[in-house]
């Protein structure tokens, strides 16, 4: 991706609210020399201060996919944490209230937690596609599904 075009929104935005580099600074609370750097591109703004600025002209930022889809922030679910209190990592599927078998200790006898992730890509991935087949099985009606490789391991 290309530089993205930061002083470009920031004189549109101030094209829109219709507002002198003061007027915005004011709004914002940051110098005039600020809105100026940004405008010239001699300053690049952290997100929080892009956003100000931004909303300033009711304008929003917003995270899209490469097919132009919104991609919309994760929840966090503030019961759902480990035993220190941290969250789960992001990149794994929560599981929470495992059955046996779905956490990696239950070969050993302990206590299972309350909730834990699936530790192996492999699987996590083949469950993802499973996933998808079975949220899109209308679509594929009369199409065998794809063989699903599990190796069972966690």
């Amino acid at each position: 991706m290309r530089d993205f075009p930061v002083a470009g929104l920031v004189r549109r935005a101030r094209r829109i609210a219709d507002m002198s580099q003061r007027e915005m600074a004011r709004t914002t609370g940051v110098a005039p020399s600020t809105i100026g750097k940004v405008e010239t591109g001699d300053m690049k703004p952290s997100v929080d201060l892009l956003a100000r600025i931004l909303g300033v002209a009711g304008l929003y930022l917003a995270v899209v996919d490469q097919g132009g889809r919104i991609v919309r922030p994760m929840a966090d679910f503030q019961d759902v944490r480990d035993g220190a209190g941290r969250r789960y990592p992001a990149h794994l599927d929560t599981i929470l209230d495992p059955e046996l078998g779905e956490w990696w200790a239950d070969t050993y006898g302990l206590a299972r937690p309350p909730e834990t992730f699936r530790r192996s890509r492999a699987h996590r991935d083949m469950q993802r596609r499973r996933s998808q087949w079975e949220v899109r099985a209308k679509q594929h009606r009369g199409v065998p599904p794809p063989p699903w490789v599990d190796d069972g391991s966690f």
